[in-house]
C-alpha cells in the first residue's frame, strides 16, 4: 500500500505555469525527450532500468515515446507516479536535488497532461443491460428479466457501463428486438376490462404434501397450523394450493408463529416451480415471535412479482438441534419449529390500467374489441379478445402515436421530422398487408432498437440540460430521466447549481436509488462475483443461504447511510456502527439482533468490524470458496480502495498456490516468493493489506488459526447438529509493513494507518464515483479537478454526500 498523492505538490503558481504552457505544447505523438529529461533518466534510472536485466521489466533505453499508444503512456504515467511519491530513485539510490526532481515531473506532467486532454471524452454510450432493462420496464411499466436476453456487456477494470468497452453487433441488434417483442406483449392489454384481482388461500393442511407428511415429519396443531422442524432439506417447503396462473405483482401474507421456542424464528419466503431448472427467487427473510395455537398467529406481509406457475416456497432457518424430532414421534417432540396457519395471496395488483406502455402507444387511438360471431363464445374460458385500430385520420393519429413514443424514447421532445423514417415504415408494414396495431409495434420496435435510444446522446463540451438530466438519472436511478427532471430541463433550470443540488437530493431519497447501491457496490467493490465460487461445506459448513442473502444488503446499507448522514470518508475504512440483522451479528459474534431487516448498530469500542474491509462480503468476493490470498485481497485493497492499479506480475513467474494440507501459510509460501528480486518490489507494496485481512477467512468469519481438511487439531464442534470435519491449522500473522516503512501487529493496527489518510480515499471514491457516473475511465489530465473535488470538502472530513455533490457539480461530469 503505497497511499500514493497525486495532487503532485505543486505549488499554485507551478500549476498557473503549466497551465499557460499548456498552449505551446508540440501536439505531436512523441514524448520529447529533452537534454534535461535525458539526464535525469540517465543519472538515476539507468543503473537499474538498463539491459536484459531491468527491473520490473523496464528498459529505459528502449522504452518508446509514442505517448498515443495506451500501454506506453501507462509506463510513463507510472514513471511519473513514482518518482512524485518518492519511491524512485529508491531511498538507498543517489538522490535527484528537490530543483531536479520538480522539473522533471513539471515537464513530464505537462506533456501526458495534454496528451490525456487530446484524447479523453466520453465516446458514444450505449446502455448497459442493467440500464436498458430498467428503462424499458420504467417507460412500458413491465417487471421483465431482459436483462439475460442480451449478450455480456464488457468491462473496464470493474465497470460495465464504460462506453469504450460497449460495443454494439447483430447479435446485439436481434436481442433487442426480441426484448421488445415480450415487452409490448406485456405492456398491452389483453383485455378490455381491467382484470379482476385472484385471491388464494393456501395451507399446508389438505395439501399433497401435508397428506404426506403430517404425522410424520410435519405436525398439526388445533388450530390448523402446520409445524416444520428442518428447513432446507426434504421435504421442501413447498405449497402447492399457493400457485399462480397469471405473472404480476402481489400482495403476500403469512400467517403463523414460532411454536415452542424461546426467540423468534426466522424464515424465508421464496418462489418455486415444477418446471426443471427454473430460478428460484427469495422474496425475503422474516421473523416470527414465539406464540402458541390458542393465540391469534402472527403475520408477515410483502409484495413481490411472481411468474406464472410459480408458488410459495417456506424455509424455517436455524432450529437447533433439526434431526432430533426423526428420531422421535413428531407428535411427542418437544423441540422448536416453525408453525404456518395459512399463506394469503392476492393478484395480480392492477394498480395501473391499461399499463402506461399501452396507454404511450395507444392514447387517443380507437382500439376496439372484435365482438365474436357467438357472442356466447366470450363466456367460455378459453375467449381471448381481438382487437382493431380504427382511425379517420391514420397519418395524424400515428405521427401522433409516434412522437409521443418517440419523446420517450429519446429523453427529449423531437420534430416530426425525426420520425418520419418510422411512420414510413408503418406505412410500409400496412401495404404488406399487417394490421394497424402490428404495424404500430413495428414502428414502435424500430423506437426502441434505434441509436437515439440505446445511445446516450451527449455533444462535446458542456452538457445541455437534456443531456445532463439523462446523465444524473442513469447515474443516481439507473433509468431514464423522469418528469420532474425532464421538465426543468425544458426550462432550461437544471444545469443551476441551487436546481441541480435539489434534484440531487431528491433522486437520493427516490426508492430507484437502491438501484445506484446494488450497481454501484457491485462494480466498485466487485459485489458481482458473489456468487463466482461457493465455499466450501466442509471447511466452512456455517455458511448458509441466510448469510448468502444478508451479505450485499449489509454494504448497500452501510453505503446508504454515509452518503445520506454525510459521514466523513475514513468511515469506509473505520466506523464506530455496522448495519446488521441477526444473521450477520450471529456471524460477526456480536449482541443478538432481532430480526431480518438490516439495521444500524452500534459497535463496542475499537472492535474489529466497522468499515466496508471487515464486511463478509468483502471479504467473500476477494476470497475463493476454500482459502484466502493475501495477494488477491492486497491487490483488491489498492485497486478499490486506493485507486491504484498495480502492474501485472513479470512473465515467467510462477503463481503461489495454497497447501490445501494446512502443512505451510500461503505467507510462507509468498516469502518465497518475495525473495525473486522482480516479484519483491510490487509485492512490498501489495502483500501488506492481504497480510491485515488474514485475520477473516473467506466467508467473513474472524480467525486466529487456518482450517484444514488434512493436518491440524481436532474440533470440538456442531453446526446445524453435525460435527465439524475441518481442523484447526497453522496461526494466522496478521502482522506487515507498509510500502513506506510503517510497521503494524494486526488488523486494528492496520485500519489506523490506512484510516490516516483521508484525503487519498476520498480521491479514490471519488474517481470511482465519476467513473461510474460519466460512463468513462478518467485519466492523467482529469487529476487537477479530482483534486480541486476533493479539496472542496475537507472541512466536513471529506464527507461521503458533500464528495457526490461536488463530483456531480464538475467539469468532469457536466462536460463531456
Amino acid at each position: 500500500m503505497r497511499l500514493i498523492n497525486y495532487s503532485c505538490d505543486l505549488s499554485k503558481a507551478l500549476r498557473l505555469l503549466i497551465a499557460t504552457f499548456v498552449g505551446f505544447v508540440m501536439h505531436q505523438n512523441c514524448l520529447a525527450i529533452d537534454g534535461q529529461k535525458k539526464q535525469f533518466l540517465a543519472t538515476y534510472c539507468s543503473d537499474c532500468h538498463t539491459g536484459s536485466s531491468a527491473e520490473a521489466g523496464l528498459e529505459i533505453e528502449s522504452l518508446s515515446t509514442t505517448l498515443t499508444d495506451a500501454g506506453t503512456f501507462a509506463v510513463w504515467e507510472r514513471i511519473y507516479d513514482r518518482v512524485n511519491a518518492g519511491e524512485m530513485p529508491p531511498k538507498d539510490a543517489e538522490q535527484p536535488t528537490s530543483t531536479n526532481r520538480l522539473d522533471f515531473q513539471r515537464l513530464l506532467h505537462l506533456q501526458l497532461s495534454e496528451t490525456h486532454r487530446q484524447s479523453k471524452g466520453t465516446v458514444l454510450r450505449r446502455l448497459n443491460r442493467r440500464e436498458y432493462e430498467n428503462t424499458l420496464n420504467d417507460i412500458f411499466g413491465t417487471n421483465l428479466n431482459l436483462e439475460e436476453m442480451l449478450p455480456e456487456d464488457g468491462r473496464s477494470h470493474e465497470f460495465d457501463n464504460v462506453g469504450s468497452t460497449l460495443g454494439l453487433s447483430m447479435v446485439h441488434m436481434q436481442s433487442y428486438i426480441d426484448a421488445m417483442s415480450q415487452v409490448l406483449d406485456a405492456a398491452i392489454a389483453k383485455t378490455v376490462d381491467k382484470p379482476t384481482e385472484n385471491h388464494i388461500e393456501a395451507s399446508y393442511k389438505g395439501s399433497g404434501e401435508g397428506d404426506k407428511f403430517i404425522g410424520k415429519v410435519w405436525k398439526e396443531l388445533s388450530d390448523g397450523s402446520v409445524v416444520r422442524f428442518e428447513g432446507g432439506g426434504y421435504p421442501s417447503g413447498m405449497m402447492r394450493g399457493s400457485g399462480v396462473r397469471e405473472p404480476g405483482r402481489y400482495k403476500v401474507k403469512v400467517n403463523g408463529y414460532a411454536y415452542r421456542s424461546e426467540t423468534p424464528i426466522t424464515f424465508s419466503v421464496g418462489g418455486t416451480s415444477f418446471q426443471r431448472g427454473s430460478e428460484k427467487p427469495t422474496y425475503g427473510y422474516f421473523s416470527f415471535k414465539p406464540g402458541t395455537p390458542e393465540n391469534s398467529p402472527q403475520s408477515i406481509e410483502f409484495e413481490a412479482w411472481i411468474e406464472s406457475n410459480y408458488m410459495i416456497e417456506i424455509e424455517p432457518y436455524g432450529i437447533s438441534d433439526p434431526n432430533r424430532y426423526k428420531r422421535e414421534n413428531v407428535d411427542e417432540y418437544q423441540g422448536p419449529g416453525l408453525a404456518i396457519h395459512s399463506v394469503i395471496l392476492d393478484g395480480p395488483l392492477a394498480e395501473e390500467f391499461p399499463s402506461r406502455g399501452h396507454k404511450l402507444i395507444f392514447e387517443g387511438l380507437n382500439r376496439t374489441e372484435i365482438q365474436p360471431g357467438n357472442p356466447k363464445d366470450k363466456l367460455k374460458s378459453w375467449y381471448r379478445p381481438r382487437f382493431e385500430i380504427q382511425s379517420i385520420n391514420t397519418q395524424s393519429d400515428v405521427s401522433n402515436s409516434l412522437m409521443r413514443i418517440a419523446e420517450a424514447a429519446f429523453r427529449k421532445p423531437v420534430q416530426k421530422s425525426e420520425i418520419d423514417v418510422y411512420l414510413t415504415l408503418f406505412h410500409s408494414e400496412r401495404d404488406k398487408g399487417n394490421s394497424f396495431e402490428d404495424a404500430l409495434r413495428t414502428a414502435a420496435t424500430a423506437i426502441f432498437c434505434s441509436p437515439r435510444f440505446l445511445f446516450l446522446k451527449e455533444t462535446s463540451g458542456q452538457l445541455d440540460d437534456y443531456a445532463l438530466a439523462s446523465r444524473l438519472s442513469y447515474f443516481l436511478t439507473r433509468t431514464t430521466p423522469d418528469a420532474e427532471l425532464l421538465r426543468l430541463a425544458e426550462a432550461g433550470q437544471l444545469s443551476k447549481p441551487d436546481i441541480l443540488r435539489q434534484q440531487t437530493e431528491r433522486l437520493l431519497t427516490d426508492p430507484r436509488f437502491s438501484r445506484f447501491l446494488t450497481d454501484f457496490t457491485e462494480a466498485w467493490l466487485n459485489l458481482r462475483e458473489m456468487d463466482f465460487t461457493v465455499p466450501d461445506s466442509s471447511l466452512f459448513p456455517e455458511y448458509d443461504n441466510y448469510l448468502r442473502y444478508s451479505m450485499p444488503l449489509e454494504t448497500e446499507a452501510f453505503l446508504q447511510e454515509l452518503i445520506a448522514a454525510n459521514l466523513p470518508i475514513q468511515n469506509l475504512i473505520k466506523s464506530d456502527f455496522a448495519m446488521l440483522n441477526s444473521r450477520l451479528a450471529t456471524h460477526y459474534e456480536l449482541p443478538d439482533v432481532a430480526g431480518a431487516k438490516v439495521q444500524k448498530v452500534k459497535l463496542p469500542a475499537n472492535h474489529l468490524r466497522g468499515g466496508l474491509l471487515t464486511q463478509a462480503s468483502i471479504l467473500k468476493v476477494s476470497a475463493n470458496g476454500t482459502n484466502s490470498s493475501p495477494v488477491v485481497r492486497g491487490v483488491w485493497v489498492m485497486e478499490r480502495i486506493l485507486g491504484e492499479t498495480p502492474s501485472p506480475p513479470p512473465p515467467g513467474i510462477p503463481g503461489v498456490e495454497p497447501d490445501i494440507r494446512g502443512a505451510s501459510t500461503l505467507r510462507e509460501l509468498l516469502d518465497k516468493h518475495r525473495s525473486l528480486a522482480n516479484c519483491q518490489p510490487c509485492h512490498n507494496v501489495i502483500d501488506p493489506p492481504g497480510f491485515a485481512l488474514e485475520s477473516f477467512n473467506p466467508i467473513g468469519g474472524y480467525r486466529e488459526r487456518y482450517r484444514s481438511l488434512g493436518e491440524g487439531e481436532r474440533v470440538n464442534k456442531q453446526v446445524n447438529g453435525r460435527g465439524v470435519r475441518y481442523r484447526l491449522g497453522p496461526e494466522v500473522d496478521p502482522s506487515g509493513q507498509l510500502a513506506d516503512g510503517r510497521n503494524f501487529d494486526n488488523y486494528l493496527e492496520f485500519r489506523e494507518l490506512l484510516a490516516s489518510k483521508p484525503e487519498i480515499l476520498a480521491r479514490a471514491f471519488t474517481e470511482k464515483l465519476l467513473t461510474f457516473a460519466t460512463g468513462r475511465e478518467l485519466g492523467f489530465s482529469d487529476r487537477e479537478e479530482i483534486d480541486i473535488i476533493v479539496g472542496q470538502c475537507a472541512d466536513s472530513n471529506y464527507g461521503m454526500k458533500d464528495l457526490l455533490h461536488q463530483a456531480i457539480s464538475s467539469d468532469i461530469f457536466q462536460q463531456k
